[in-house]
């Protein structure tokens, strides 16, 4: 007999089942005892009658401890009483296979009443949550759709390498390691990569993989190991193709994350999946800070790109003026951009950021394919080419015109989700003061 899930209890009403999970609450009262089963889909009752046929089960429930696991093997039985789906199982065996210390090393149900650094400590027991497990499925639907919509237009997937010579982006900071005598470091972006299959004639590529930063940030958005999917495309016109690409990726993928688990959303996290049937705003980034000095009297310091309040701004300007969580962001100065960024007769860069919910969750641009042009730029950025040399290679045979976008999948999840931390959104969180578990 094949074990089924709790969520699929009610399609075998009166037929014996066998389910596995998780103790989670021990009723033991005078006349009956209950346990409450949990697995990922949801719980059901576990109802045992004390009498002299059901000593062995009696005892077995007398000395259980919340948290261990059981096989549980019975029958499925209707009884309206019964809060959970209105059915009970009436258990015929009940097998420990785990069992769990008395005392968990914090309530993991009251999430409120626990440090964030114990809940991270102690990982494993944190992510029982039915919030999380619902997170993590909701992710990875996302991750799905996003692939879904790829494969759909005619994009490949990559697998780029994460042991890298350089770095990808100029003034990043990056792991560095001994590799075999050679200095190497850990890839903090797959774009080398990504330009090189457009220099190959793979045409649209995608990839959903790893990257890593070594920067001593202690925000709530930041991680030293991320997540990042990846798009490139040959063969634009501008980077309005990019930012087309990655607005119908998105839509796509948030309409799938609405359809499947949106109510299961609003009821657990209370959160509406966003509104995709409108189209993107489009504002330059000289514009965007004339609305930000004109409508908020806010003038930053910063004068080629964005503070966070900034940021928050402009997403409730657009929210209040177009009904968008999402606005792109466009032309930002060369300064506060990587030297592969095209650039346009005025001398500002072919890229976008974009927004969501107050937080930018995307870089995009067309890149510079000609040669001489991006090495130029190089050099503008006092970046040796020589120091670069195997990347200008791609460019010397023949290169398409082409641009893509990079998006962390943690922080687009924690605010779709509105998580006020990425460790809360990050499976196993990485930064500089954790390393364990």
């Amino acid at each position: 007999m094949e074990r089924i899930y709790i969520q699929d209890i009610k399609n075998y009403l009166d037929k014996e089942v066998t389910l596995q999970g998780f103790v989670d609450k021990i009723r033991d009262l005078q006349y009956v005892q209950f346990l409450i089963l949990r697995d990922r889909t949801g719980k059901v009752q576990i109802t045992v009658e004390k009498n002299e046929n059901n000593t062995v089960l009696n005892d077995i429930l007398s000395n259980l401890t919340l948290e261990s696991t059981v096989f549980i093997k019975g029958k499925v039985s209707l009884n309206e009483k019964v809060k959970l789906k209105g059915v009970e199982i009436l258990p015929s065996k009940i097998a420990v296979t785990s069992t769990s210390l008395p005392e968990l090393p914090f309530d993991y149900k009251s999430k409120d009443n626990s440090l964030r650094e114990t809940r991270l400590d102690f990982r494993f027991i944190d992510l029982r949550r039915e919030e999380n497990i619902l997170f993590f499925q909701c992710q990875t639907l996302f991750e799905h759709a996003l692939r879904e919509y790829y494969i759909r237009h005619g994009f490949m997937e990559i697998h780029s390498p994460k042991i890298a010579a350089k770095a990808a982006e100029s003034g990043a900071e990056v792991f560095k390691f001994n590799y075999f005598g050679e200095e190497a470091t850990l890839s903090q972006s797959p774009q080398f990569y990504k330009q090189m299959a457009m220099a190959s004639g793979f045409d649209k590529i995608f990839e959903i993989g790893p990257a890593f930063r070594a920067e001593n940030s202690h925000t709530s958005y930041h991680a030293t190991e991320i997540n990042m999917a990846d798009v490139e495309i040959s063969f634009i016109q501008s980077f309005a193709d990019v930012m087309d690409v990655q607005e119908e990726s998105f839509k796509y993928a948030f309409n799938r994350l609405k359809e499947v688990y949106g109510e299961r959303i609003k009821e657990v996290f209370h959160v509406d999946i966003s509104n995709t049937g409108v189209k993107f705003p489009r504002i330059t980034f000289k514009e965007a800070k004339q609305i930000l000095k004109e409508k908020y009297n806010y003038v930053s310091e910063r004068e080629d790109d964005f503070e966070r309040k900034e940021e928050n701004l402009l997403c409730q300007y657009v929210k209040e003026k177009y009904q968008s969580d999402f606005v792109f962001i466009t032309k930002f100065p060369f300064s506060a951009r990587p030297f592969y960024h095209m650039l346009d007769e005025e001398g500002l860069t072919n890229s976008y950021d974009l927004l969501f919910k107050g937080v930018e969750i995307t870089t995009g641009a067309q890149r510079e394919h000609r040669y001489e042009i991006l090495k130029k730029q190089m050099i503008e950025k006092e970046i040796d080419p020589k120091d670069l040399a195997f990347y200008l290679e791609f460019f010397k045979y023949g290169c398409p015109p082409h641009g893509g976008y990079g998006v962390g999948i943690a922080r687009i999840m924690m605010q779709i989700f509105e998580i006020d931390n990425i460790r809360e959104a990050t499976f196993i969180y990485r930064g500089p003061t954790r390393l364990k578990p």
